[in-house]
């Protein structure tokens, strides 16, 4: 996924998620900090939201199903990845991946897994926490080789 993709899938979703939150357009709009106008534009498939408005709905609707089911989980997490390419971040917990993932590889209860709609890849613990998300391919695989070493 890159940002282009991510902003579309977004801006497709919008009216969705403003509707499933039962907030109007003048709500909506005052929310993401954007002007009506632009909201309906938005809604209207005439015009994409920008990145700062896409970040700003993953981060103030993250936890809305329809935004969740498109980008498959957490959007946050994806909209890292898009601007870090690699997150290690050792303490976040997970639910397991039991939804929108796959796995690769387990080793001692730890999980490599790959998400079914953004393909990215991420090492989960033995508690479900989080300890390296990325899209890239080698990167997780070469993590993962080094984990299972000390494991």
């Amino acid at each position: 996924m890159d940002r282009q993709f991510i902003m579309q899938i977004t801006s497709e979703s919008l009216k969705l998620i403003r509707t499933e939150n039962n907030f109007t357009q003048d709500k909506m709009a005052e929310i993401l900090g954007i002007s009506k106008k632009t909201l309906v534009q938005i809604e209207k498939d005439r015009t994409l939201a920008n990145w700062t408005t896409t970040i700003a709905i993953c981060a103030l609707f993250r936890h809305s199903p329809t935004l969740q089911n498109k980008i498959g989980g957490d959007p946050m997490e994806v909209i890292e990845l898009t601007a870090h390419d690699v997150i290690i971040t050792p303490k976040e917990k997970t639910m397991g991946g039991y939804i929108w993932w796959k796995n690769i590889d387990e080793f001692k209860n730890h999980r490599l897994q790959q998400n079914y709609l953004s393909a990215h890849y991420r090492i989960l613990d033995d508690e479900n926490y989080r300890v390296l998300s990325t899209f890239d391919e080698n990167t997780a695989m070469k993590k993962w080789k080094e984990m299972k070493k000390i494991l």
